[in-house]
C-alpha cells in the first residue's frame, strides 16, 4: 500500500466516525428535546400567523361591505335624481314620440 491508499483509507475512516458520532449526537436526549422546542416554537408562530390572517380577511370583508353600500347608495341617489329631472323636463314624453 503506498500514501495515496492510506490516506483514502484515512479519510474513510473518519468519516464513518465522524457519521456515527453525528447520527449518536442527532438522536441523542437533548437533540431531541431541541427539536421538540424547535417545532412548538413553530407551531405557535403558525398560529400567531393564523389569527392575524383571519383578523386581516374579516377587516377586508367589512371594508368591502361598506364599500359596496356606499356604491349601492350612490346609484340609488343618482337613479333618483335622474328621475326628477326627466320629470321636469317630460323626459318620457321625448322617448315615445322618437
Amino acid at each position: 500500500m503506498n500514501g495515496s491508499h492510506l490516506k483514502k483509507l484515512g479519510i474513510f475512516a473518519g468519516g464513518v466516525l465522524f457519521g456515527t458520532a453525528g447520527l449518536k449526537v442527532l438522536g441523542s436526549k437533548d437533540a431531541k428535546k431541541l427539536y421538540v422546542n424547535c417545532l412548538a416554537a413553530g407551531l405557535r408562530a403558525r398560529d400567531c400567523a393564523m389569527k392575524t390572517a383571519e383578523s386581516l380577511q374579516a377587516d377586508a370583508e367589512d371594508i368591502l361591505a361598506e364599500a359596496e353600500e356606499i356604491n349601492r347608495a350612490r346609484a340609488a341617489a343618482e337613479t333618483e335624481e335622474y328621475d326628477s329631472e326627466c320629470q321636469d323636463s317630460d323626459c318620457g314624453e321625448e322617448a315615445s314620440r322618437s
